[in-house]
């Protein structure tokens, strides 16, 4: 391990060259996706789900299989039914390490990973804005959408970042069950960016 490189943690998977070709596509990322928030499901339930032919999700399914991102779940379905399931729990990035002396179309992959994030987070923000009145006093009170400016150092920036993740995974050991009353998916999106002066 490099001197300032840092461990993987558990359950995530670090992309290189060839899976970060393999996941960058909007589809695959969607249905990896869905897969990591909502479990094990078919070709033709995620398509359903994502309003996609269930030719081009069992497509996509297989490559992202290829790429060692989802594995068959053997314990479900009956006959011919497959259910696919993820292989991890998240992804890790290290842009810098994958454009480094890489060629046009690493550089064009890491961009559709990256904008395809952008839109899937905005969307489900701009999907919680839409129905935040339908949920209860309890989760009205509980959300948060907070931007802050603060002048740091890259190092400083990172060691934020590095602190607010922490705080995040600490919560993984307080995770509830599914049927914990009054629970439900809490999703974080942290963007963190440095911004010109003019």
């Amino acid at each position: 391990m490099a001197e300032n490189e840092k461990p993987v943690p558990d359950g995530l998977r670090e992309l290189d060259v060839r899976s970060l070709r393999g996941l960058a596509h909007p589809l695959r990322m969607r249905l990896l996706g869905v897969l990591r928030e909502y479990g094990p499901a078919t070709a033709s339930q995620l398509a359903d789900r994502l309003g996609e032919s269930s030719g081009a999700t069992s497509y996509h399914l297989r490559q992202l299989a290829a790429h060692g991102f989802v594995v068959d779940d053997p314990e479900r379905g009956k006959g011919r039914e497959r259910w696919w399931k993820a292989a991890q729990r998240g992804t890790r990035v290290n842009t810098e390490d994958l454009l480094r002396g890489s060629d046009p179309s690493v550089q064009g992959a890491v961009s559709t990973l990256l904008y395809e994030n952008a839109t899937i987070h905005g969307q489900e923000l701009s999907t919680w804005l839409g129905t935040w009145r339908e949920w209860p006093e309890e989760w009205r009170r509980a959300w948060d959408l907070s931007d802050f400016s603060i002048r740091l150092t890259p190092e400083l920036a990172a060691e934020m970042r590095d602190k607010v993740h922490e705080v995040i995974n600490s919560y993984r050991e307080k995770e509830v069950g599914q049927d914990a009353e009054n629970s439900a998916r809490f999703r974080v999106h942290l963007h963190g960016f440095p911004r010109a002066e003019d």
